[in-house]
């Protein structure tokens, strides 16, 4: 552990944040100057890109995340695959921005989820009474690969708390956004939606969080169907904005069991995934619906299941202004519907803040291996329902 230990006492250090989400589109690095730490906390994004998977392997992904196509030796094999992908995107993003391995005190990786088992068995994800996540991208690769100190599998200590394991990024977002005088909401828009919410002048204990469902994944898995894989997404949400959304079929989605419950609550690919995807767009095809109809009610889907979290959870009208990140920032649709929907509160990028909205979840994850380094807990109760605070990740020298 002399690799970590020898790395604390400094005021500044470059630390590199790593991500693959449920979108599956590609590994977001971003190599974060991070000075001080807890409520000291600041940061400067020095570089960021999204270095796409090779051809295959997001199908090679995706067919892990589901357990009629999954197989133990596939698994295994990318665990460790993943893990040299990720180790490739940080010697790229290093030599993008022109420094070296020795410049970086630490890599914190969040990983490929492939699973994810909450504890609440009202939302029918197993019959097992052991809630339990699997991110793979062996760290012990990534450490090896690139010669940086390696922190990852944050959401695993969560959970052994008896918590969702998610969304961990609520104690980044308020140690970045919390404000004296506004009360902010960061929304973040992957392949699920998830919310913080910060109150005016907050206290950790005052901080909610939690996914609300849906985000892109329904959206891209729909638009890929009817476009037989020439399209992998709704572009800037062009395809939403040429059709109508039918707003039955949206009431009768909303009674699924998810949006029922009371948060803290997260979901993932294994509730909204293709399966669920592939039933939205039956049922849109038997009212005879056309394409763009189809993915403007999925895209109608995902503003209402986050504007109807939001005015029953969180009071919309006291949110003063809410900073969207994730792909979904980028889907002029849902921007403008959440405009409309959310009156008195201002919808805007998250790079209004200063903060990349692209970027945003790597940089959360630099923050957090920055905080376990410094001995903090990285989640909230409030977020996940974990019982305490606990610290996050697994260390691994290289």
């Amino acid at each position: 552990m002399t690799e970590f230990y020898k790395r604390l006492n400094t005021d500044k250090k470059y630390v590199i944040g790593l991500m693959s989400g449920t979108s599956v589109d590609g590994i977001d690095a971003a190599i974060v100057e991070i000075r001080g730490h807890g409520l000291e906390t600041e940061v400067n994004l020095i570089a960021f890109e999204t270095c796409p998977f090779p051809s295959g392997v997001p199908q090679r992904i995706l067919a892990l995340c589901q357990p009629d196509t999954s197989r133990v030796d596939d698994i295994c094999e990318m665990n460790f695959y993943i893990g040299h992908l990720f180790a490739e995107a940080v010697k790229h993003i290093l030599q993008k921005s022109g420094m070296s391995a020795n410049d970086i005190a630490l890599i914190g990786s969040h990983g490929q989820t492939i699973y994810h088992l909450p504890k609440d068995a009202s939302t029918n994800y197993s019959a097992s009474p052991y809630p339990s996540t699997l991110q793979i991208g062996e760290p012990a690769v990534i450490a090896h690969e690139t010669g940086i100190p390696t922190i990852a599998d944050f959401r695993v200590a969560d959970m052994a708390a008896g918590g969702q394991g998610a969304p961990l990024i609520a104690y980044p977002d308020y140690l970045l956004f919390r404000d004296s005088a506004k009360k902010v909401g960061l929304l973040n828009i992957g392949g699920i939606a998830n919310l913080t919410v910060l109150p005016v002048n907050c206290s950790l204990d005052s901080v909610s969080a939690s996914d609300t469902g849906p985000g892109n994944m329904c959206i891209d898995a729909v638009v890929q169907e009817i476009t037989e894989g020439t399209e992998r997404y709704d572009r800037a949400g062009t395809r939403a904005a040429q059709g109508t959304a039918y707003q039955p079929l949206i009431d009768e989605w909303l009674k699924h069991p998810f949006f029922q419950l009371r948060p803290p609550k997260t979901t993932g690919r294994e509730m909204f995934g293709n399966t669920f995807a592939m039933a939205c767009l039956t049922a849109c095809r038997k009212y005879g619906l056309a394409d763009n109809d189809c993915i403007a009610t999925l895209t109608e889907l995902t503003v209402q299941t986050i504007t109807n979290y939001i005015e029953q959870s969180i009071e919309q009208s006291s949110i003063d202004v809410l900073y969207v990140s994730g792909g979904g920032v980028h889907n002029r649709t849902i921007m403008q519907r959440l405009s409309e929907v959310l009156i008195g509160t201002a919808v805007e990028p998250v790079d209004n803040s200063g903060i990349s909205a692209d970027a945003k979840e790597a940089i959360a994850f630099a923050i957090l291996a920055n905080e376990s380094l410094h001995g903090h807990g990285g989640n909230l109760p409030s977020a996940t329902g974990a019982s305490v605070r606990k610290i996050l990740g697994k260390f691994v020298c290289p």
